[in-house]
């Protein structure tokens, strides 16, 4: 069953085969996090100091990010000992943030969309945000990205505004259900069919229950489309928005 876990070197096959996906979409360019971490890190990745360096550096940016980044939380998508996707939660907003980014980033690999990995991920990372203070956790996605949209409204986010392509939602970070008072997964597979996605510090006591661990039967197509393939781009650029491939 999936569920959020710290990166660690016990997942460096899986990560391998992940981000070879993402390579393989074209993804290893500069404009977003995912894109400059497999351009810089990705020749040194195959060996296990090399995958233990960035491990480390990836856990060492909630306290000391790399330059232009705000602090944030970086959690990995574990299913089964494989590795799904990340998700990443801002502690703090800039200007520029406010505008596009938001508190929340995610992606999911190409091979595992289409689950609801990014919905059960979302509402995974609540818990997390409130914990931080943070009351309504801000989200973007584009005006045209349907699929994250929804997956943001299924974790009952509420549309704020739209600011030229972006759209902006506030996410309560309290206990998140749907309309219907079902969990935010159930409420994407009876609402939006088959298909696509949406948009750490480990779970809270008790394992966090539905929200943490288990991800939604399935989804619309275009899991993991927004600002790179997911909502919110990557953590924290304090003076750019991530690009959209």
């Amino acid at each position: 069953m999936a569920e959020l876990q710290r990166p660690d070197v016990r997942w460096h096959a899986s990560f391998l085969s992940a981000m070879q996906e993402f390579r393989d979409e074209g993804r290893a360019r500069p404009g977003s996090m995912l894109g400059e971490d497999l351009l810089e890190h990705g020749p040194t990745w195959s060996t296990p100091a090399g995958f233990a360096a960035y491990v480390a550096q990836v856990r060492r940016e909630a306290v000391a990010p790399r330059d232009d980044f705000v602090p944030h939380t970086t959690w990995w998508w574990i299913d089964g000992g494989e590795y799904i996707g990340r998700i990443d939660l801002r502690h703090r907003l800039t200007e520029r943030l406010r505008e596009v980014g938001g508190h929340v980033g995610y992606d999911v690999r190409r091979s595992r969309r289409r689950e609801g990995h990014a919905t059960a991920m979302l509402a995974a990372v609540l818990p997390h945000a409130r914990a931080r203070g943070i009351a309504d956790a801000l989200l973007t996605c584009d005006v045209g990205n349907l699929a994250s949209r929804r997956v943001i409204e299924a974790n009952g986010g509420r549309l704020e505004d739209r600011r030229g392509a972006k759209l902006r939602f506030l996410v309560g970070t309290g206990q998140v259900t749907s309309p219907s008072g079902r969990p935010p997964w159930a409420a994407a597979h009876e609402d939006y069919g088959e298909g696509g996605t949406c948009h750490g510090l480990p779970s809270p006591p008790g394992g966090g229950g539905p929200a943490v661990r288990g991800a939604a039967r399935s989804w619309r197509p275009g899991e993991g489309r927004g600002t790179g393939p997911g909502v919110g781009g990557w953590p924290g650029r304090t003076h750019r928005p991530e690009s959209t491939p």
